[in-house]
């Protein structure tokens, strides 16, 4: 073989195209996986979603209003089916004071919605509906989130049906405080876009499975959105559609956060720079039968040490009911225990 040759197969060689599985993916591929990826799950989601139209008496969106004018419009947001028998997740804040709710779905089927059960401590309500043909949504593992993973929210901002926003998670286990004045733990913040007619849609993964109940925005601010985790969501759907409510323990007191002074935590070894201040005792209270006064100091519940109001409402579960518990309190410089017995939060209605 002569030079001639060798150098012109070379130049065959290196005039061949390389093998496209080795070449690496270009922007625009990059962006059509992306967008199969939200398109994908959109597509197994959003038949599940509804439209949630809610009539009410006319300023009785509060818990226990009384009065106005009866079925006025009283706002509409978002809800999905979550069994194939009908069973609907939404907000508690969008059904609230409801005396009739009609839901709309993608394929333009409507359907009478019926109460099943609302917690406002978690802003969270089951809805029942009867239609034919019904999707159910996957519940997912909001507890296997990552920040940075990408979420798709789906719902009905301001009036606009079916609207589909993506984004990532930006941040997780944020607390926010529900209208009950509960704080709402492990809450999910996300930038994916959401507006008034968002709430109670749902935050779903790029497999199509609910991780979040959309809850939130903060007036003002852009790409800081909030919901509420399916793990939360989980805890308090059987409650609801077998009670109607979530039973909570109640001890009867009225207090506040407070700091307590560096020396103060070394006098009495606690290990929680906060503590709860008793600003009010209610009569014929749990708190009234364990003899607990105005400017007590509560610094731990059973064996949970309280570093402040949102720490005691936490501890005051459905387990805590009708359950004898020790209470640590600070009183005159002095520390001492005191029993107590949680009664069901419905006693104080």
């Amino acid at each position: 073989m002569t030079k001639l040759q060798l150098i012109a197969d070379a130049a065959e060689v290196h005039a061949l195209p390389r093998d496209a599985a080795a070449a690496p993916p270009s922007d625009v591929d990059l962006l059509d996986a992306y967008s199969a990826t939200v398109v994908s799950a959109v597509e197994r989601v959003g038949p599940s979603v509804a439209h949630l139209e809610v009539w009410g008496r006319a300023g009785a969106r509060t818990r226990g209003a009384r009065g106005g004018r009866p079925d006025a419009p009283a706002g509409s947001g978002s809800g999905f089916v979550f069994t194939p028998d009908g069973f609907m997740l939404t907000n508690s804040h969008v059904v609230e004071g409801a005396t009739r709710i009609r839901a709309t779905f993608a394929d333009g089927t409507t359907a009478a919605a019926e109460m099943v059960g609302s917690d406002p401590d978690t802003d969270l309500a089951v809805l029942r509906v009867s239609a034919p043909s019904l999707v159910a949504a996957q519940l997912g593992d909001s507890t296997r989130l990552r920040p940075g993973q990408v979420v798709i929210a789906i719902g009905n901002p301001l009036g606009f049906a079916s609207t589909v926003t993506s984004g990532v998670v930006s941040a997780l286990g944020r607390t926010m405080r529900a209208q009950s004045g509960r704080i709402i733990d492990a809450v999910i913040q996300t930038d994916a876009a959401l507006n008034p007619g968002n709430s109670g849609g749902p935050l779903v993964d790029s497999r199509g499975d609910v991780v979040g109940i959309n809850t939130a925005i903060i007036s003002g601010a852009q790409g800081i959105c909030f919901a509420v985790p399916v793990s939360t969501a989980q805890l308090v759907i059987p409650q609801l559609i077998g009670e109607g409510r979530v039973r909570r323990g109640w001890i009867g007191v009225s207090g506040q956060s407070i700091r307590l002074s560096r020396r103060r935590m070394q006098l009495s070894h606690l290990a929680a720079p906060g503590a709860v201040l008793v600003t009010e005792v209610a009569p014929s209270s749990p708190a009234e039968a364990a003899e607990l006064k105005p400017r007590d100091i509560i610094v731990g519940f059973g064996e949970s040490v309280v570093g402040g109001i949102d720490d005691l409402q936490r501890l005051l579960t459905r387990d805590s009911i009708d359950r004898a518990a020790r209470l640590t309190v600070l009183r005159d410089g002095g520390q001492l225990t005191r029993w107590i017995i949680p009664v069901d939060d419905s006693r104080r209605r």
